[in-house]
C-alpha cells in the first residue's frame, strides 16, 4: 500500500494548483505525542461479556429462580471480507456499521487503523460489525464470530419484565474478568446507564476572540466490546450518543462529515481519517484542539471546520455546493493544493491521463481525492482555512460545469507545469487557458471575500498578481452584483474572459456599463 500511495502523491504534483461556551467535565487537549496514528497493536483476546452464554451465566447468578434460557441471542458479532469497494458500499447501504479491527481484544497501542497481518499489506482487511440476529447476509464473504445478547435490543418477553438488564450487563463484565471497565463493581448495586455526551472544540487564535468553538459535523464513535454507537457533533461541537452505556469506552473522531465530505482515508476502504481519542468514562469526553495539540488531529479539525463553514455559506450565498461525497486529502509535505475532482470522475476519464496512469488508473480511481490541501508552508488555521475555501470554490464550479470542462482545466494546469518546469498558471497562452482563467478568477475572489468575513480587515488581494484578474468580481460585487449573480453565469460554455463578459452583460443588462468598464480596465 505504501508504494501505491507514493505513486499517487507523485502523480498529483503536476496537477496541483499553487494556491497558496462552557461545559462540565475534564477537557482532553492531546498535546504533543498523545495520539498514535500508526496501526493499532492488539494484545490478548478478552472474554466478551456480551456473548449470549456469558450473559446467561450472569442472569442465572442474579435471578436463580428464573430460567436463563429466556436470554436469547439478539445480535451476531461478525466480520466481513469485501473483495472490492462495491461490496463494501453494499454493506454500508444495508446499514452495517463496520470497524477495521476486532473489538474483543486488548489494545496495547492505539492507532488510526488496523490491517490483519494474515492478509498482507496491500489487501482489503476484515471489517468487524454487529448485526441483528435476523440479518440477511448478502453475497459477501463473512464469518460469524459470536452470538451475542445486547439488552438495548431485547424485546419485551413474558417473565422478563422486572429484570434489571443494566445490572445483568455489569455482572457479565465481572464474571468475564472485565469488571474494572465498569464504574460500579458490586453486582448488587443498581446500575445507571447514561448517554455519553460532550463537546469537541478547537481554537483559532485570530477568530472568536481566541476562545474555543465547536468542531462541527464530525462523527464521534465509541464502543465497549461489541456494543458501539456514534453521533455527529452539532455546529457548536456538542454531541450525544444515542445508546446508553455504563462502562468505560473507547472514543474516536471519524472525519466523515454530516455535510457529505470526507477528510483523508483509512488505509484501504474507509474514505475518512480516524483520530483515536483513547478511553474515557461512559458519561462522555470533552476534547479541545489547538496549535499545541497533535498536529494531524489539528490539521484534520481545521480542514473539517473550514469545509463545514463553506458548505453553510453556500446556502446563505445561493451558490451550488460541491458534489456529494467529496474526498479531501491533507499533505503535510506539499505546499500546493488542488481541486482535481478525481473521485467525481474527472481526470481518470481523460484518455491522455488514463494513458499516463496506465495500470494504476483503476487504483487511482478508487483512492484519489477530489481536493488536496498542502500544509507544508501554510499550517496556521487561517492559512489552511484559505486553502480549503479556495479549493471548495473550485468544487462548486465543477458541480456546475461538469467533468469535460474540468478535464480541460486540469489539462492546461498539467501541460503548463510540464512545459515550464513548475509554473502552474503560466502566462495565459495555450489550449484551455480560458478554463483556468475563469476558474481561478472565481476561486481567488471567493477565497478573498470569505477570508475577510471570518477575520475582518481589508479584503486580501489573493490572486491579483497573476494574468487573470479576480478583482473584477470584487469590483462587480461592490457595485451591486451578488455572488449568486456572478456564479450563475459560470456555465460550461463560459471558458474565456470575453465569453464571461458577454454572459454577464446579457444576464444583467442594467449593469452593462459597469461590467464593460471593469473588464476594459483589466484587459490584457
Amino acid at each position: 500500500m505504501k508504494k501505491y500511495l507514493a505513486f499517487i502523491i507523485a502523480a498529483l504534483l503536476p496537477l496541483s494548483c499553487t494556491k497558496q461556551s462552557s461545559f462540565s467535565g475534564d477537557v482532553h487537549s492531546f498535546r504533543g505525542d498523545g495520539i498514535s496514528h500508526g496501526m493499532i497493536v492488539l494484545g490478548d483476546r478478552l472474554e466478551n461479556p456480551y456473548v449470549t452464554e456469558n450473559v446467561r451465566k450472569a442472569f442465572a447468578s442474579l435471578y436463580p429462580t428464573k430460567s436463563s434460557d429466556l436470554v436469547r441471542t439478539t445480535n451476531l458479532y461478525v466480520r466481513f471480507l469485501p473483495k472490492d469497494n462495491d461490496e463494501y458500499q453494499l454493506l454500508k447501504k444495508m446499514g452495517v456499521d463496520m470497524l477495521d479491527h476486532p473489538v474483543d481484544y486488548e489494545i496495547v497501542e492505539e492507532g488510526d487503523y488496523y490491517q490483519d497481518p494474515s492478509l498482507g499489506d496491500g489487501a482489503i482487511t476484515w471489517q468487524y460489525a454487529v448485526v441483528p440476529i435476523d440479518f440477511k447476509f448478502p453475497d459477501v464473504r463473512h464469518e460469524i464470530l459470536d452470538e451475542c445478547f445486547i439488552a438495548d435490543n431485547v424485546t419485551s418477553t413474558k417473565g422478563l419484565e422486572d429484570v434489571d438488564w443494566e445490572m445483568v450487563e455489569r455482572q457479565s463484565y465481572i464474571l468475564t474478568g472485565n469488571g474494572e471497565m465498569t464504574s460500579i463493581s458490586a453486582p448488587e448495586t443498581r446500575a445507571g446507564k447514561v448517554h455519553p455526551s460532550g463537546r469537541i472544540t478547537i481554537v483559532d487564535e485570530n477568530a472568536n476572540g481566541g476562545q474555543p468553538f465547536g468542531i462541527a459535523g464530525v462523527k464521534v464513535s465509541c464502543n465497549t466490546f461489541v456494543k458501539f454507537s456514534s453521533a455527529y457533533t452539532d455546529r457548536d461541537g456538542y454531541y450525544t450518543i444515542p445508546k446508553q452505556f455504563s462502562s468505560n469506552l473507547r472514543y474516536r473522531l471519524i472525519f466523515n462529515n454530516e455535510k457529505g465530505f470526507n477528510i483523508g482515508f483509512n488505509l484501504i476502504l474507509l474514505p475518512a481519517s480516524v483520530s483515536t481519542l483513547g478511553k474515557a468514562p461512559a458519561s462522555g469526553m470533552n476534547c479541545l484542539v489547538s496549535r499545541d495539540s497533535d498536529e494531524k488531529l489539528y490539521r484534520r479539525a481545521v480542514v473539517n471546520n473550514a469545509a463545514y463553514d463553506y458548505y453553510e455559506k453556500c446556502q446563505s450565498m445561493g451558490i451550488t455546493p460541491p458534489p456529494g461525497d467529496v474526498r479531501i486529502w491533507i499533505f503535510k509535505g506539499l505546499t500546493a493544493s488542488s481541486a482535481i475532482m478525481a473521485h467525481q470522475g474527472a481526470i481518470i476519464e481523460n484518455s491522455l491521463i488514463k494513458a499516463y496512469l496506465g495500470a494504476y488508473a483503476p487504483l487511482i480511481q478508487l483512492f484519489l481525492p477530489d481536493l488536496t490541501i498542502g500544509t507544508k508552508d501554510n499550517d496556521s488555521y487561517s492559512e489552511i482555512y484559505d486553502s480549503v475555501v479556495h479549493e471548495l470554490s473550485h468544487a462548486s464550479h465543477f458541480a456546475q460545469v461538469g467533468r469535460e470542462y474540468w478535464e480541460h482545466y486540469i489539462f492546461y494546469i498539467a501541460s503548463t507545469f510540464l512545459k515550464t518546469g513548475g509554473s502552474t498558471y503560466g502566462t495565459g497562452s495555450g489550449e484551455y487557458a480560458g478554463h483556468c482563467e475563469v476558474g481561478e478568477m472565481w476561486a481567488y475572489y471567493l477565497e478573498s471575500m470569505l477570508h475577510k468575513e471570518r477575520y475582518g480587515g481589508p479584503v486580501p488581494a489573493y490572486g491579483t498578481s497573476f494574468w487573470f484578474y479576480p478583482q473584477i468580481f470584487r469590483y462587480l460585487e461592490d457595485r451591486g452584483l451578488s455572488r449568486q449573480d456572478i456564479f450563475s453565469v459560470l456555465k460550461n460554455d463560459v471558458s474565456d474572459r470575453q465569453t464571461l463578459q458577454d454572459r454577464l452583460v446579457s444576464s444583467f443588462p442594467k449593469k452593462r456599463m459597469v461590467i464593460e468598464q471593469v473588464f476594459n480596465r483589466y484587459r490584457q
